[in-house]
C-alpha cells in the first residue's frame, strides 16, 4: 500500500510539474499539433497565423456564436453549464456548457469525447491557461487549432479552403458561416450552407455588431 501511495503522489507531482510546463512553453509558441489533428484520418491543412492577422469579425462570431460571456467568466460559464445539465435531464442530444477556454484546453491538451475523467483534466488545464495564458492568447489559439472542416484546423487554413484569401480580411458573413459550422466542423456546409447551419449563421452575424457595440471582446484587445 505505501508502495502505491508513494507511486500516485510521485505520479500527481510529474502530472501537475510536466502540466505548468506545457501550459507556459505554450503561452509563448505556437501549439505544432494536437491529438485530434494526429487522429484525423483526413490528414491535417493548418497555418498559424498571430491573432494580429485574424480578421476581428472572426474574433466577434466565435464570441457571439460559442461563448457570449468570454470575457466575464474565469473560464467556467456555470450559468451555461447548470442549464446544459438541466436539458440533458430531459434526454435527446447530449449537449455541453462549454466555454472558450475549456475548449481550447481541450484541444491542446487533450482528446475528444467525454468522461468525467477527461472533463476533469479539462477543468485543471482550463484554469491553468485562464490565469498564465489570459484571454487574449487563449483567443489565438483557440482560433488556430480548432477544427474548421474535413481535415482542416485554424481559421487560417478555413478561409483559405471556403474563401481563397486569407482570415485577415473575413467579412461578417463569411466569419459567422465559419463560426456556425464550428460545433459540426465535418458535417455543416460553410459555403451555401442550408438548414439550421444557414439560420444559425444568420443570426452570429447579426449578433457581431452587438459584441462590438457593447465590448464583449474587448478582454481580447485591452
Amino acid at each position: 500500500m505505501v508502495r502505491i501511495l508513494r507511486f500516485l503522489v510521485w505520479a500527481l507531482i510529474w502530472f501537475v510539474g510536466l502540466s505548468f510546463l506545457l501550459v507556459i512553453l505554450f503561452r509563448f509558441v505556437p501549439v505544432p499539433v494536437t491529438a485530434t489533428m494526429l487522429m484525423d484520418e483526413n490528414g491535417i491543412t493548418k497555418d498559424w497565423t498571430p491573432l494580429s492577422r485574424i480578421d476581428r469579425n472572426m474574433v466577434a462570431a466565435v464570441i457571439a456564436g460559442e461563448d457570449g460571456k468570454f470575457c466575464q467568466h474565469d473560464g467556467f460559464d456555470r450559468e451555461a453549464i447548470e442549464k446544459a445539465i438541466e436539458r440533458n435531464a430531459k434526454g435527446g442530444r447530449i449537449r455541453g456548457g462549454s466555454t472558450i477556454s475549456q475548449q481550447t484546453a481541450k484541444n491542446v491538451f487533450l482528446w475528444q469525447g467525454g468522461g468525467y475523467f477527461r472533463k476533469g483534466l479539462e477543468a485543471w488545464f482550463t484554469l491553468l491557461i485562464e490565469q498564465i495564458w489570459g484571454k487574449r492568447r487563449i483567443m489565438e489559439v483557440y482560433l488556430n487549432v480548432a477544427e474548421t472542416g474535413i481535415g482542416t484546423y485554424g481559421v487560417e487554413a478555413g478561409a483559405q479552403r471556403y474563401y481563397d484569401h486569407s482570415a485577415a480580411r473575413l467579412s461578417k458573413a463569411e466569419a459567422a458561416r465559419m463560426a456556425a459550422a464550428l460545433p459540426l466542423p465535418k458535417e455543416r456546409e460553410v459555403n451555401s450552407p442550408g438548414g439550421f447551419t444557414r439560420r444559425y449563421g444568420n443570426t452570429i452575424q447579426a449578433r457581431i455588431g452587438s459584441v462590438r457595440r457593447d465590448g464583449l471582446d474587448a478582454c481580447v484587445y485591452d
